[in-house]
């Protein structure tokens, strides 16, 4: 064994010239957060889509997405050379390459790896060589006995796709197939098809877009689907984990896509462990070790396969390097063996340096202060029900790290009733899930120790390697779960979250909690009326849009003759040609659209009448993607002025900056510090479509933020006005602890329309407001952040406790009530 270190230096790898760099960025971020401590020293680097590396710091995996940062690297820093690479990783104890999709799995970057004799974490070049490639691993475990389905594949350069389509078709008499990269991942450019036709004209897209020189025909399956982890054991077995069945509903010949895969939504169900019968578990465990061994792999894999409705089990895809976001499977299915997402990836790293001969740095002994315990609750009933659990169990994860807090994850459920949540609960993807999990969490868990036993004897981890204890979900009333707790982190989003209902009752109850007091935060989840305090401020040039708040009631029985009229005199009073329109009270992104045609209106009226859950895509002019709608029944809709801004674009590695108006939009977070609120900078906000949608706030690959404006469009003095009057909204609003406020700018004087304020801005792993907290002078990492937070609700509470301590000998009971 090589002399130990003060801290293993691993270099984490991310980026790279796939479509999943995005996710890449999404897994480095994850890996980071939780592998880099005080034993391991986490260095990234970043790879853009020309396979130029550069160093980066950890703060810029904070970026929603490589475009974020791409083209500031292209205009501030210099790539290494090749040789300036090696020497880099040279340095290094251990690479970790968190590269998705070609160049990162397909065995490319492990050869420049393994040329230049450099330690790494996953399988060799040959291993990933012949995993990574559809067609090439189907004909290889079939010729090894394993059960595989029929495939063809297309050349780019050949002539001859038509006919090898048509005698697919033919000769397995299909009614649909699927059409997708020979190389993708993560259901990119993957199709449904129903005919011949079509099958051509998705592989068209697919050569076009140049996402793959060869597309792979398969029989379109109806089986259920399943993906499994392997982790290797310190002997050097390979050990598959707990398998997660994936319910999708086929009828409409859906796929497990990107949306699907990385955005919480209910169009996809996870079971872990899964509905099969204890044997296909264990099939699926014996087949995936078996393949593993066979390719050879190292360290850690995951693989997707289908049981079929014969009972044959076929695997499908085998990802070398499984992806680490923060609830992807390797962290679902580790944690119902006990595994935090520490334990998880510090294993998988221990499993590379056995292989190396390097030595693991032991954790030092320290004797710890005792944490302040905080209860963070997410979930509830809204529209932004998926993006609270995604901000809670962020919350949660980044407070575990914490020396100052000790964090438990809760859940509140649509009735109401509060849950604390079990550690593998927490991982689940939607709200739905966990609950239908604490459901059955009784009546499953003889059969989930069974497994686990089964799973553990074979991985024989160390003791301090498992450190989650298991525990039955534990159901109370909300109010019960007010007064047992000691401080709670308010991770809801919209209603009783967001209006001031639960800040009250826990007012009432003397419980520190997070943001503003329950007066503020009644007035800004009401859009009208924050617009009219906003309103006040013009002396400060501080406007608000131009609006109009009307009943949805009054557009019962409306013809198109009077949408019509009521459209001319509506943009006649807002003067503007398109409107705005959004619920008065519900999150940030629920049901607000741009509408632009009388049309528009009635189709948007119809949708809000009859509470959908979402508008689908294409039924508005302009729209990209579905509108998630509010889940509880709109009352009133507020119609604002459209305000026309710069057109601001990321293309490529180049910002591009086309003045129109001189106004951009931005979004600002504030945070309280010694009780004195400051603002932040802003970030410019850059749409795919014409409104920021659930996908590009909270998703982490999708969406550009750019944080600060940069000094060549948006003037020094601009942004310190902007940022004073900022303060000003805040202190007229009485926004405390943090906030986030979304606004037009002028980037000349600073002057500011605001549109509206987030008294519980999200705080998932890739949101905007960590950015900016990076990009101050101090700069904050997101615990640091976090911990702000809880630090100023504290000092808020200890405030309180003082002035009570001085009134006590007055008769009464003072209650707490935050000040304005």
């Amino acid at each position: 064994m090589t002399k130990a270190k003060k801290s293993l230096q691993v270099a984490l790898l991310c980026g790279g010239p796939s479509l999943e760099r995005g996710i890449s960025l999404n897994s480095a971020r994850s890996a980071c957060d939780h592998l880099h401590s005080e034993q391991v020293t986490v260095n990234p680097i970043y790879f853009d889509h020309q396979k130029k590396a550069y160093k980066i710091s950890r703060g810029q995996l904070y970026s929603n997405t490589p475009s974020d940062f791409d083209f500031k690297l292209a205009s501030s820093a210099t790539p290494l050379t090749r040789k300036e690479l090696r020497d880099y990783l040279s340095t290094m104890d251990l690479a970790l390459p968190a590269i998705h999709g070609p160049f990162g799995e397909d065995g490319e970057l492990q050869t420049w790896l393994e040329k230049w004799k450099i330690p790494f974490v996953g399988s060799t070049s040959e291993s990933c060589h012949n995993a990574f490639d559809k067609h090439t691993a189907n004909q290889f475990i079939a010729e090894n006995g394993f059960f595989t389905l029929p495939s063809a594949v297309l050349q780019k350069d050949k002539r001859d796709h038509r006919k090898i389509v048509e005698q697919f078709f033919s000769d397995h008499k299909l009614a649909r197939a699927i059409v997708k990269p020979a190389t993708g991942g993560s259901s990119i450019a993957v199709y449904s098809v129903s005919s011949v036709e079509e099958a051509l004209e998705k592989s068209k897209i697919i050569f076009r877009d140049r996402v793959d020189e060869r597309v792979v025909l398969e029989p379109f399956c109806e089986g259920k689907e399943f993906t499994v982890i392997l982790l290797e054991n310190r002997y050097g077995m390979p050990v598959a984990i707990m398998p997660t069945e994936i319910e999708l509903d086929y009828t409409d010949h859906q796929i497990f896509d990107y949306r699907r895969k990385y955005l919480a939504t209910r169009q996809v169900t996870y079971h872990c462990p899964p509905r099969f019968d204890d044997n296909v578990v264990e099939r699926i465990q014996i087949q995936s070790e078996q393949l593993y061994t066979l390719f050879g792999m190292k360290d850690f894999a995951r693989f997707d396969g289908w049981l079929l409705p014969d009972g044959n089990l076929w695997f499908s895809d085998f990802n070398p390097i499984s992806g680490m976001e923060q609830n992807s499977f390797l962290f679902m299915q580790s944690a119902r063996i006990g595994m935090s997402h520490r334990n998880v990836l510090e294993f998988v790293v221990q499993s590379a340096c056995r292989r190396y001969q390097i030595n693991f740095p032991k954790p030092r002994t320290e004797a710890s202060e005792a944490k302040k315990p905080i209860n963070v609750i997410f979930g509830g009933d809204t529209a932004e029900r998926q993006v609270s659990l995604m901000s809670g169990t962020n919350v949660w994860l980044k407070l575990r790290n914490s020396k100052k807090y000790e964090p438990q994850p809760y859940i509140l459920d649509s009735k109401m009733q509060v849950w604390r949540l079990p550690y593998p609960f927490a991982l689940n993807h939607t709200c739905e899930e966990i609950i239908d999990m604490c459901h059955s969490a009784e009546q499953d868990d003889k059969r989930l120790s069974v497994l686990k036993r089964r799973v553990l004897d074979k991985l024989a981890p160390e003791p301090d390697q498992i450190s989650e204890k298991w525990f039955l979900p534990e159901k109370m009333s909300l109010e019960q779960f007010l007064d047992t707790s000691e401080a709670v982190f308010i991770g809801l989003h919209g209603g009783m979250g967001e209006d001031g209902r639960i800040q009250a009752m826990l007012e009432e109850r003397g419980v520190p909690f997070n943001g503003p007091s329950s007066k503020a935060s009644h007035l800004c989840a009401d859009k009208h009326a924050t617009g009219l305090a906003v309103a006040k401020l013009e002396e400060h040039d501080i406007y608000t849009a131009k609006k109009r708040k009307v009943s949805i009631d009054s557009f019962k029985g409306y013809s198109m003759l009077e949408y019509n009229a009521y459209w001319d005199d509506l943009t006649s009073y807002l003067g503007t040609g398109s409107i705005i329109v959004k619920p008065v009270d519900d999150g940030c992104s629920a049901g607000v659209v741009r509408l632009f045609t009388p049309e528009d209106l009635r189709t948007y009226i119809h949708f809000a009448q009859n509470g959908s859950s979402c508008i689908p895509a294409d039924c508005l002019t302009n729209q990209h993607g579905i509108i998630e709608m509010p889940t509880q029944k709109v009352n009133f809709l507020l119609f604002e002025e459209f305000i026309t801004t710069d057109k601001v674009e990321v293309v490529g590695k180049k910002l591009k900056w086309q003045t129109v108006s001189g106004w951009i939009e931005v979004t600002v977070g504030i945070l309280e510090e010694n009780g004195k609120i400051r603002s932040l900078n802003p970030s410019i906000t850059v749409a795919s479509g014409n409104i920021l949608s659930l996908e590009e706030k909270f998703q982490g690959g999708t969406g550009v933020n750019i944080t600060p404006p940069p000094q060549k469009y948006v003037s020094a003095l601009a942004l310190k006005q902007a940022k004073k009057r900022i303060e000003i909204v805040a202190s007229e609003l009485g926004l405390q602890g943090y906030s986030r406020i979304d606004a037009f700018m002028n980037v000349k004087t600073g002057k500011l329309v605001i549109i509206e304020v987030n008294t519980l801005p999200g705080l998932t792993a890739s949101t905007v407001i960590f950015h900016q907290a990076l990009a101050e002078k101090t700069s904050l990492s997101p615990v640091q952040f976090v911990e702000k937070i809880c630090d100023s609700m504290y000092t808020r509470f200890d405030k309180h406790l003082e002035e009570k301590r001085n009134v006590n000998k007055h008769p009464g009971v003072l209650k707490l009530v935050s000040s304005k």
